[in-house]
């Protein structure tokens, strides 16, 4: 975890279920809070010295079956409803990456640290249409808008990690952020 956290950046790591995908970003995301004690006598807590408190969007996308567009909208309203509820609403901003865009933005400005965005389970909605070609492509379009919000707000982003199942690298929905790096088979990582 300290090694990835300070290699910094946008990461991508793929195992099946039940490997330790979610136990990952919630400790990722204790991490860059800064909660130091629960990684007491933990090389962590000795190779760390600053602990500093980042501002964390976790997108946990594990806890819903998506039967259609809505649900999909729906988990991904309320993910950023929380999140507007602690960094504040535009009400100029509409769509769903917009708003993402804001909170970002406003995260940033409102606690002077870059953002640590954690993704888990990315890959939900499109694997429960996988037979369903029209909803993957609706699935598609949504997610796209909101990962893609990361390369627009590069600089106000310190840390960026997707779980998934697998790396749909043929529908898009990584193509506007080709700075991640997919670290599945990555040996120091493995």
């Amino acid at each position: 975890v300290y090694q990835l956290a300070k290699n910094g950046g946008y990461c991508f790591i793929s195992r099946p279920r039940r490997f330790g995908k979610s136990l990952l970003i919630t400790t990722l995301e204790a991490y860059f809070q800064g909660r130091k004690e629960l990684f007491e006598g933990l090389a962590i807590s000795e190779l760390e010295k600053d602990w500093k408190q980042y501002p964390v969007l976790h997108i946990d996308l594990n806890a819903e079956r998506y039967s259609d567009t809505q649900a999909l909208i729906s988990i991904m309203d309320r993910h950023l409803h929380l999140f507007e509820s602690v960094y504040g609403h535009d009400p100029m901003e509409k769509t769903l990456a917009d708003r993402f865009i804001g909170i970002i933005r406003r995260a940033y400005e409102q606690t002077g640290k870059q953002v640590v965005i954690l993704v888990d389970e990315y890959d939900k909605p499109l694997l429960e249409a996988i037979g369903n070609p029209e909803l993957q492509d609706d699935y598609r379009k949504i997610l796209k808008s909101v990962y893609g919000v990361g390369k627009t707000m590069d600089s106000y982003i310190r840390f960026t990690s997707f779980t998934g199942v697998t790396k749909f690298s043929k529908v898009s929905v990584f193509s506007d952020l080709n700075n991640l790096e997919d670290i599945t088979m990555d040996e120091q990582y493995a």
